[in-house]
């Protein structure tokens, strides 16, 4: 069995006894960093032979995993933080799974978007997570179109070095809307600075990862 598994997106002890039953058992365990993944792993004692699986080697890697699933192993797939797949690694190896019959599960846990909606205080009844926007400004803009009218809350994710390119390209597309700018979601450092898109922040230099939660449109 492949097993895609939640790991905290900051406090270690946001993790599920599943999630370590889990990957206590596996056989083998594949890491977005296997740095970064050793710090979680060694906080619980997990000793498990790595392998790493990232955006750079993501097709090579599924077609290793897989060969080693079809041999009888257990596979547990972990990101740097948070739940595989959801703006990480792990959506090429669950489409080859799925195109070929093979089976998998997911083990639930955090992610980084559902707090940040909460804390932002905007509707939480509908809404769109996005993700991280791309690297070219047409890409973007053609991107934000599709969602400029929409009716409901819109989510999206930001690297610090982008936080300020980031809101400045969603006031272009979307004008003055209330949004929230949330950081380090589970840390000591959490917290939501609620703002009009086009002002600037507070925070001069951002440090940490962002979730940028914005009002939606009117249809």
């Amino acid at each position: 069995m492949l097993y895609f598994v939640s790991t905290p997106v900051g406090n270690l002890k946001d993790i599920s006894l599943r999630a370590l039953e889990v990957l206590k058992s596996v056989d083998v365990i594949a890491c977005e960093d296997t740095r970064t993944s050793l710090k979680l792993l060694n906080h619980y004692e997990i000793k498990k032979p790595l392998v790493a699986y990232h955006k750079f080697n993501e097709t090579v890697a599924a077609e290793k995993l897989i060969a080693e699933l079809k041999s009888g192993k257990n596979i547990a797939v972990i990101t740097d933080a948070g739940t595989p797949v959801v703006s990480d690694p792990g959506n090429v190896l669950s489409t080859i799974l799925s195109e070929n019959g093979l089976e998998f599960t997911v083990i639930p846990g955090a992610t980084a978007f559902v707090p940040a909606l909460i804390l932002s205080g905007l509707s939480a009844s509908r809404f769109a997570f996005i993700g991280f926007l791309p690297d070219k400004k047409k890409d973007r803009e053609e991107l934000l179109a599709k969602y400029k009218n929409l009716d409901m809350t819109l989510i999206f994710y930001s690297a610090p070095h982008d936080l300020k390119a980031d809101l400045e390209t969603l006031f272009r597309a979307f004008g003055a809307r209330k949004a929230a700018v949330c950081k380090e979601i589970t840390k000591i450092h959490e917290g939501a600075e609620h703002i009009t898109l086009g002002e600037p922040l507070r925070e001069e230099t951002p440090k940490g990862e962002y979730v940028i939660v914005v009002e939606g449109g009117k249809a």
